[in-house]
């Protein structure tokens, strides 16, 4: 498995990773050959204490709670999930959209979010980190930003701009964005040669959302997914049918909360 790993722990007991286009399309959903993805998923679970929970994402905000490690026969319709069971593997699919893995930094609970602009605007991050802190309440968390879609080949139009620079978002800091914070947000809007059109960055956002929710974000150069052909696949660059996975998980013998 060639996969990515963060430059430091994200939490005592936790492990995480990002495969690579190396390691095979991992999604059931796209039109590849099913035969050929479950090989792939076959050799992702060799390295995986247990069979990863794969969600059925829509971009929307839902948060899945595994509550027992029997599983689900099918995905579950939603963009993250969180777990306090160790062994439990948490898993997420992109292939531009963020990926987003979360952790305590005492190992207590994991989570893994799916980020695209719509769940972003509408607070896909805000209600992973909402629904962690019900279950641990002082949990310190920190998260690690996968490979996305960068700024200089992510081009979208004044209704990504209006919903990303809106209030609609009900989160932990508060229901008004500030107006620094709200000038934050600007500058991760520059306008593009067409008119009309704006290149947004997508990982800057999160960052921007996860620090005010007062989420540490681990330093690392998140790889650009439509400028690394060989290493990553691209919807927005080339319509492709592959997804590479972030998977997190507690490692066993840690007590669950």
């Amino acid at each position: 498995m060639t996969g990515l790993h963060p430059p430091h722990s994200l939490g005592q007991g936790v492990s995480a990773f990002f495969t690579t286009r190396d390691d095979g399309n991992l999604a059931t959903h796209v039109g590849d050959d099913p035969l050929l993805v479950a090989q792939n998923r076959s050799r992702l679970r060799s390295f995986l204490p247990a069979e990863p929970i794969w969600l059925s994402q829509v971009h929307g905000t839902a948060v899945h709670e595994v509550m027992q490690h029997d599983g689900a026969a099918a995905p579950i319709v939603a963009d993250a999930s969180v777990t306090t069971l160790p062994s439990v593997v948490l898993a997420i699919l992109t292939a531009d959209c963020l990926p987003v893995l979360i952790a305590d930094l005492e190992g207590r609970i994991v989570g893994a979010a799916h980020a695209g602009w719509r769940g972003l605007a509408d607070g896909i991050l805000e209600a992973t980190v909402r629904t962690m802190r019900s279950r641990v309440v002082d949990a310190r968390l920190q998260a690690w930003i996968g490979p996305a879609i960068h700024q200089s080949r992510y081009e979208v139009g004044e209704e990504v701009r209006v919903a990303m620079l809106s209030d609609r978002c009900d989160d932990d800091a508060g229901d008004v964005i500030d107006g620094d914070f709200r000038l934050a947000l600007e500058r991760l809007f520059i306008p593009s040669t067409m008119q009309g059109k704006w290149l947004f960055d997508l990982p800057g956002m999160a960052t921007l959302r996860l620090q005010r929710l007062g989420v540490s974000v681990m330093p690392w150069a998140t790889p650009c997914t439509a400028s690394n052909p060989e290493q990553f696949w691209s919807y927005r660059r080339d319509r492709s049918r592959g997804r590479t996975a972030g998977c997190i998980w507690i490692d066993p013998g840690l007590n669950p909360i």
